[in-house]
């Protein structure tokens, strides 16, 4: 039986979040939520209006025997822009800034040590703005976040087009395998 841990991202808008986790053997699990606010179970509308603190999250549980914490790690950063402190793309304000949630040392040093190793790439020509804390307590999304780009194809697409997220990945990430 599988000894499953958890890491917490955030990385913007949660829809655009989920489906580069979930296309590789070894994660079981990717839940939209949030995590890091100062209210106890939010809603997507106190979130999004910055009532809560929160920010909006993906939990992603996996096997760390098939897909270790450490090859998470690019994954997320080819998703972000780590130097917005902003916000992510379309979507701005503090709910949708991006962060690490570690959950163990081991964790929050791969996690360190990954974004000192982008640092040091010169792929970014500003600073690296992305904060590593400990996780907190996650709070599920509401049902209709769960799954999005699965549920509503055809709104998950038209959003993440008009987002830019998708020109930056390519700007950025384009020597990428």
């Amino acid at each position: 039986m599988a000894n499953f841990e958890k890491a917490v991202f955030a990385g913007g808008c949660f829809w655009c979040m989920v489906k580069p986790f979930t296309e590789w053997d070894g994660i079981e699990e990717v839940v939209s939520g949030y995590m890091g606010g100062t209210i106890e179970n939010p809603t997507y509308e106190q979130v999004k209006a910055g009532d809560s603190g929160h920010l909006e999250v993906v939990e992603i549980t996996y096997d760390p025997d098939k897909f270790p914490y450490a090859q998470l790690l690019p994954i997320y950063w080819e998703q972000i822009d780590p130097t917005d402190a902003g916000g992510q793309f379309q979507d701005r304000g503090h709910s949708y800034t991006t962060a690490i949630f570690y959950t163990t040392d081991g964790q929050r040093e791969a996690a360190e040590q990954s974004r000192r190793d982008l640092e040091k790439s010169g792929r970014f020509s500003k600073p690296i703005v992305t904060d590593i804390r400990p996780a907190e307590r996650f709070y599920p999304a509401e049902d209709y976040h769960q799954d999005f780009y699965k549920r509503e194809k055809a709104a998950y697409e038209a959003d993440r087009a008009q987002s830019g997220r998708d020109e930056f990945i390519n700007a950025h990430w384009k020597d990428r395998s």
